[in-house]
C-alpha cells in the first residue's frame, strides 16, 4: 500500500501542531494565566491595555478622594467650631445690650469677645498637612491676621471625577467669614469696641444683628462644603464599582477558563494520540520514510 506524501506531511503538521497546543494549554493551566505574549491574542492584549489606563486613573481618584475627604472634613468641623464661637458671642452681646449689667460686667464682655476672636482667627488658620484650608491657593499663607485681616486669595480648586464631574474642594476664607453676606471679623471686632468702655456704643445693637447675620451667611457657605463631601462620598462608592468591575473584566480576560482548557487539552491529547497511532500504522507498513 503506497501513502501519499502530501497526506504523511499532513499527518506530521497535524501532530506537531496539536503537540505545541497542547503544551501551551497545560502552560496556562500551570500558570493560570492564557496570554502571556502580544500573539496569543493580540485583541485581548489592546483591550487588557485599555483596562489597564481606566485603572490606574481610578486608583489615581481613590488615593486623590481619601486625602480629599480628610481635607473637607477638617474643614468643615473647623467651621462648626466659628459656629459655636460666635452663638456664645451672640449671646455675650445680648447680655450686654440688656441695660443689666455694671461697666465692669460690660467691660468683661469685651475682653471675651477678643478671646473669642484670637479663637476664630485660629480656626480660620485651621491646616491640613500643613497647608492652610481657608487660603485659597495660598496654602502655606495664613488665612487670617491677628486682627482678622485677609492674607489669601480667592482661587476655588476642583476635584474632578473619573466620571468627568467637578466637586469644589475649598471654599476662600473671604467668602465665608468676610463676604458679601456677612463679615464675622469686623462685627467681632465691632463689638470689642461697643463695650471696651463699659458702656455699650449707641451701634452696639446694629453689630449684634450684623454678627447674626455674618454666621448665618457663613452657615450657608458651610453647606456648600457639605454638599462637596457627599458628592465625593458617592463618586468614591462609584468609582470602586468601576474599578471591580474592570478588575474583573481584566481577570476573565487574561485568566486561564480551567474548566474549557482542561476540555481542549484532553480533546488534543486523543487528537495527538490518534495522529500518533495512523503514524504508526503508516510507519509498520514502510512508507513513512519514503515519503517524508
Amino acid at each position: 500500500m503506497r501513502v501519499d506524501s502530501q497526506y504523511v506531511s499532513n499527518l506530521t503538521a497535524a501532530l506537531d501542531a496539536a503537540t505545541a497546543n497542547q503544551a501551551q494549554i497545560s502552560q496556562e493551566i500551570s500558570d493560570g494565566r492564557r496570554i502571556n505574549a502580544l500573539s496569543d491574542d493580540p485583541v485581548a492584549v489592546g483591550s487588557n491595555v485599555l483596562l489597564n489606563a481606566e485603572l490606574g486613573v481610578e486608583d489615581t481618584f481613590s488615593q486623590t478622594s481619601d486625602a480629599v475627604d480628610s481635607m473637607l472634613q477638617v474643614s468643615d468641623s473647623a467651621l462648626g467650631g466659628v459656629v459655636s464661637q460666635l452663638t456664645q458671642a451672640l449671646s455675650l452681646a445680648t447680655q450686654a445690650n440688656n441695660g443689666t449689667l455694671n461697666a465692669s460686667d460690660i467691660q468683661s464682655i469685651s475682653s471675651q469677645l477678643g478671646s473669642i476672636l484670637n479663637e476664630v482667627v485660629a480656626l480660620a488658620n485651621t491646616t491640613y498637612l500643613g497647608q492652610y484650608v481657608f487660603s485659597g491657593s495660598q496654602g502655606n499663607t495664613p488665612a487670617y491676621s491677628s486682627t482678622g485681616t485677609y492674607q489669601g486669595d480667592t482661587v476655588v480648586s476642583y476635584l474632578e471625577t473619573p466620571s468627568g464631574q467637578k466637586i469644589q474642594l475649598n471654599l476662600p476664607g473671604s467668602q465665608i467669614f468676610s463676604g458679601s453676606g456677612g463679615n464675622v471679623m469686623a462685627a467681632l471686632n465691632n463689638l470689642i469696641a461697643d463695650y471696651s468702655s463699659g458702656t455699650p456704643s449707641a451701634t452696639a445693637a446694629a453689630d449684634t444683628t450684623a454678627l447674626n447675620t455674618a454666621m448665618t451667611w457663613l452657615s450657608a457657605q458651610r453647606v456648600t462644603l457639605d454638599n462637596s463631601m457627599t458628592r465625593l462620598e458617592a463618586a468614591q462608592t462609584y468609582n470602586g464599582t468601576q474599578s471591580a468591575d474592570a478588575e474583573a473584566a481584566q481577570t476573565n480576560l487574561l485568566q486561564t477558563d480551567t474548566a474549557q482548557a482542561a476540555t481542549q487539552l484532553s480533546l488534543d491529547e486523543s487528537q495527538q494520540s490518534a495522529i500518533s497511532q495512523t503514524i504508526s500504522i503508516i510507519e509498520k507498513e514502510g512508507t513513512l520514510f519514503n515519503y517524508l
